[in-house]
């Protein structure tokens, strides 16, 4: 049986964040852990919480969890870009990804609306 937030497109487009961000973390130097980790953890949040807010029965308590998932859009983005100032992201990197990652915090925001 699947989940009813699986067919939803920001899930989707959440998971494959993951993903990308997963990939290029891969490639962060040896000194950057802590960087890696924070971006892995931000990104892998989003979707998490989309999951879990279509959980709940109440949509005070579903919002709560959107919100949370938008929180952590926004968190990645001053990773990404400390990242990049790092030289571990390229900037057309950085360009695609903040893309991804607003077309997330608006997708987020109509499910919240």
């Amino acid at each position: 049986m699947a989940f009813l937030f699986e067919k939803l497109n920001v899930y989707q487009e959440s998971l494959d964040l993951v993903e990308k961000i997963s990939k290029l973390t891969e490639t962060f130097t040896r000194g950057n852990y802590y960087l890696r980790d924070q971006l892995n953890r931000a990104a892998t949040s989003i979707p998490a919480n989309i999951a879990e807010g279509n959980g709940r029965h109440h949509v005070k308590d579903r919002n709560q969890f959107f919100y949370i998932a938008r929180g952590s859009v926004h968190e990645c983005v001053p990773l990404i870009e400390l990242a990049q100032r790092k030289g571990l992201v390229s900037s057309d990197a950085r360009k695609e990804l903040f893309v991804h990652l607003e077309a997330i915090a608006k997708m987020l925001s109509g499910l919240i609306k």
